[in-house]
């Protein structure tokens, strides 16, 4: 397999992918989960294994930040000891786990001593009846110690929150109080229309420009600048008078496209390039094919790099109402070709030999 740096046809550099492990969650948060949802069944779920072989395949072509998610990823069985095993086998990949932190107590010592390098928690309120409202589940207390829990252990711990307006816009308050009190990087996403029967309308986001004027109210802050700056797309301030960061994500109203360097395998094996885009790469199959494995999934990795769109133009193009990134995923193209041509060589590769062997 190639060694060569991932590079699209904008020459973005890729090198940080999202790994979900699951798609199920024990919370039902109102703007993500739809009614009718329906789960993967398990068979089509990438196995542990699998996706250590295609972290390999991606620290091989420059990936050196993995993020797991989920759907919740402490919901899956034997995630921790994953993770171990993950950070063992990558010792120079850039580990970091995306969770509700309902259930992360139990782990949280075995985290901080794994290498996992940050925990991205979500909360989008301090409100426990509000946090019930939203999630469906009476866990806010659970989350807020367990926030407290993970600073004690040492953990980086960033703590996002969706802005949502009309939900959560009269909290601002008490966000930047938590990020006075605790050294974490507190981070405002603007909410996105993404995934099947979506909440999202124009009116219900909370702009960054909003955010970073109401913030600018209650305390003093500065551009973080060089070396303490994020890589990623997080406009990130500093406390004068505290102890976090205040950082403020603008994919709708200022998106930052032109500096993507990601990819997303999702957890049935489906590789995205680009959030707003519904076109996947099905990896599952290819890996799971006797004749044809990794090094063909290489090769679907780095023709779908290739065709990474800028999302910014398929968010412009999306109609009103609509959410992207669903579960209705389009093929791509490209993908079909190089299955097609790979099963054809396998497969006449195998007559080949058969013939060989008679002969």
């Amino acid at each position: 397999m190639s060694e060569a740096p991932l590079t699209d046809q904008y020459g973005r550099r890729v090198s940080y992918m999202r790994v979900s492990v699951t798609d199920r969650c024990n919370l039902r948060c109102r703007y993500c989960v739809s009614q009718d949802m329906e789960f993967i069944p398990h068979p089509t779920i990438l196995r542990y294994e699998e996706i250590l072989d295609l972290m390999g395949i991606g620290a091989s072509l420059g990936v050196d930040k993995i993020r797991f998610t989920g759907g919740e990823p402490f919901v899956r069985k034997g995630f921790m000891d994953f993770l171990e095993s993950a950070a063992e086998r990558f010792p120079g990949v850039e580990l970091c786990v995306t969770t509700n932190a309902t259930l992360i107590e139990p782990f949280i010592p075995r985290l901080a001593a794994s290498g996992v390098r940050r925990v991205n928690i979500s909360l989008d309120t301090l409100d426990p009846d509000k946090f019930e409202r939203i999630t469906g589940r009476p866990l806010f207390r659970e989350v807020r110690a367990n926030i407290d829990r993970a600073v004690e252990a040492g953990l980086n711990v960033k703590v996002n929150v969706v802005a949502m307006g009309g939900v959560n816009q009269d909290e601002l308050p008490g966000f930047v109080d938590l990020a006075r009190t605790l050294p974490i990087d507190l981070r405002f996403i603007e909410f996105m229309p993404i995934g099947d029967g979506t909440r999202w309308s124009r009116d219900s986001v909370w702009l960054a420009k909003d955010i970073l004027a109401g913030v600018c109210e209650l305390a003093e802050v500065e551009p973080v600048k060089g070396e303490k700056r994020n890589r990623g797309p997080a406009r990130m301030y500093d406390l004068r008078d505290g102890k976090g960061r205040i950082g403020i994500i603008s994919p709708y109203s200022n998106h930052f496209c032109a500096s993507c360097n990601r990819l997303r395998l999702t957890s049935d094996g489906n590789l995205r390039t680009c959030l707003f885009s519904d076109r996947v790469y099905r990896l599952r199959p290819v890996l799971r094919h006797p004749a044809l494995g990794l090094p063909f999934v290489d090769r679907i990795i780095r023709a779908a790099t290739q065709e990474k769109p800028m999302g910014h133009k398929l968010l412009e193009s999306m109609p009103s109402g609509a959410g992207c990134v669903t579960r209705a995923c389009r093929p791509s193209a490209v993908e079909q070709r190089l299955i097609i041509i790979a099963c054809f060589i396998a497969e006449t590769l195998k007559i080949l030999l058969s013939c060989l062997d008679q002969a």
